[in-house]
């Protein structure tokens, strides 16, 4: 599987409720947080509904 790099690049505050879990369910809290993931089809279905909120690099 490849691995991508998230970046949160935009704050949650005023979005919805199920954009602030998916950003928390992803591992971030901050902005300019970053994690490491697989990219699986979970992942990528996640990165799609916040994709306004976050920078994706892939590995």
């Amino acid at each position: 599987m490849a691995k991508v790099k998230i970046t949160q690049t935009k704050s949650v505050i005023e979005k919805t409720e199920r954009q602030k879990n998916t950003i928390k369910s992803l591992g971030l809290k901050n902005i300019h947080d970053s994690v490491e993931k697989e990219l699986t089809p979970q992942i990528a279905g996640m990165l799609k509904k916040v994709s306004h909120l976050v920078s994706v690099t892939h590995l």
